[in-house]
């Protein structure tokens, strides 16, 4: 970590049996890693986790050598934020939008089309579509409330930005409730400054259960890859399963890992199952994946083993014809998820990263290791040792992690959103005073 110039590092080597495979775990604090703080003022609110979820994509946006960042204050107001890559001289600005941040899945979305323009959804929990994006490319001025395509614009829950490698944009959300959901994608064209339907829905509950996506991944070979698991009810006692489906032609077809093509939209009965995971497993919704440079999808998740007490992170991945589990750590503190709501839980939801090398890193927060920002790292997802790593000695709270995609995709350095944040249980809220955001910068 380096925030005044100080390097240190702290090693213990442990040995870890699972599943009969011999495997090392190193425990170390890295020392590459440079904290960015924003000014003082507006601070952040952090009564909840509302700026700090998982499904925030993206709190922090890159395009060229421009940052944008966005975040509610204390009131609830939209704060956005843009400087220069490799400075620490932020221009804050009030946007005159607010949310309600008393319930944490009505995060901030951001992201920065190929021409430059700054785009933002917010405020979302069952609502209708709040959407603006910026006047002009490079600008912190945005526009009145927009439409995208006129459809399915009510009952808004989970958006999420993704920027395709031709400048384009993804839009993926939920519209409907928990245990009754339907998930849309729309294609933003940055020719025409357009949005259109690619699929309505492409994931369908039926009316009887909801996907829950874990983002979509785009290959170099610009194949989209989304994975999920299934809600029957509000309670996340009932997530079960994970599922996959790929596009290789921009989302007019989509098919399973060994290229059986869907029939849309995708339902429980037709999707693929790629890892069967019952009910009451503590199983977690909207995690993450990514893809390696050799085109293989990998997921990052957690749940209870079979016969266990103790949630652990697992990573997901295809190898050749088959998928494959690997458990990630030996956490040793049971826990259980059950209710509707936001949770209070001792963990966070995993993002996963593949380097250009294939090395694969998982970024979490876990109360085991005193609510820091850790990483696990692996050369080798088929065997190979985790090295597990924090990346400061910061207590974050109830932080989840998220992070400026483009500049990952673009340079291979993580640049993540984080201050502390509290949660209590169904949406009640803890009492933590206003926090200072700050960005770490780590190129691993």
């Amino acid at each position: 970590m380096r925030e005044t110039g100080n390097f240190f590092r702290f090693i213990i080597v442990s040995i870890i049996v699972l599943s009969g495979i011999h495997t090392a775990a190193l425990s170390e604090t890295a020392d590459n890693v440079v904290i960015t703080p924003l000014p003082n003022e507006p601070a952040a609110w952090a009564n909840n986790s509302v700026n700090a979820v998982i499904f925030r994509k993206d709190p922090i946006a890159s395009h060229g050598d421009t940052q944008y960042i966005a975040y509610y204050d204390e009131t609830g107001e939209v704060i956005l934020g843009r400087r220069t890559l490799g400075t620490a001289n932020w221009d804050i600005r009030r946007t005159g939008y607010t949310g309600n941040t008393k319930d944490a899945h009505n995060a901030i979305c951001i992201a920065v089309d190929g021409a430059g323009y700054l785009h933002m959804a917010w405020d979302h929990h069952g609502h209708d579509l709040n959407y603006v994006r910026s006047m002009a490319p490079g600008s912190l001025d945005l526009t009145e409330r927009l439409s995208m395509t006129g459809k399915d614009e009510e009952r808004v829950t989970y958006p999420e930005f993704f920027n395709l490698p031709d400048g384009d944009l993804l839009f993926l959300y939920r519209v409907g409730s928990s245990g009754n959901g339907r998930t849309m994608l729309n294609r933003y064209d940055v020719e025409k400054g357009a949005w259109n339907i690619v699929k309505h829905p492409l994931i369908d509950g039926e009316g009887l259960r909801n996907a829950y996506t874990n983002q979509i991944a785009v290959d170099s070979n610009g194949g989209w890859h989304i994975s999920w698991c299934w809600r029957e009810t509000g309670g996340v006692q009932t997530n079960h399963d994970i599922c996959y489906a790929v596009t290789r032609d921009g989302g007019r077809t989509w098919q399973t890992s060994g290229g059986k093509t869907y029939d849309l939209p995708i339902t429980e009965a037709t999707a693929e199952c790629i890892v069967p995971i019952p009910q009451n497993s503590e199983l977690i919704n909207h995690t993450s994946m990514t893809v390696t440079p050799d085109g293989r999808p990998v997921i990052a998740t957690y749940w209870r083993p079979e016969g266990t007490t103790v949630p652990q992170f697992h990573a997901v991945w295809r190898d050749g014809g088959s998928w494959k589990v690997t458990q990630i750590g030996r956490r040793t503190t049971p826990f259980s998820l059950s209710g509707a709501g936001t949770k209070r839980i001792p963990i966070s939801r995993p993002k996963v990263f593949a380097d250009k090398n294939g090395r694969v890193i998982v970024i979490f927060r876990d109360e085991e290791r005193g609510f820091r920002v850790s990483a696990a790292v692996t050369d080798r997802l088929d065997g190979g040792d985790w090295r597990i790593m924090d990346l400061s000695d910061t207590d974050v709270g109830l932080w989840e992690p998220s992070y400026d995609t483009a500049l990952w995709a673009r340079e291979g350095i993580i640049h993540l959103y984080v201050h502390k944040v509290g949660q209590g249980d169904g949406e009640t809220l803890d009492i933590v005073d206003p926090q200072h955001v700050k960005v770490y910068e780590w190129k691993p």
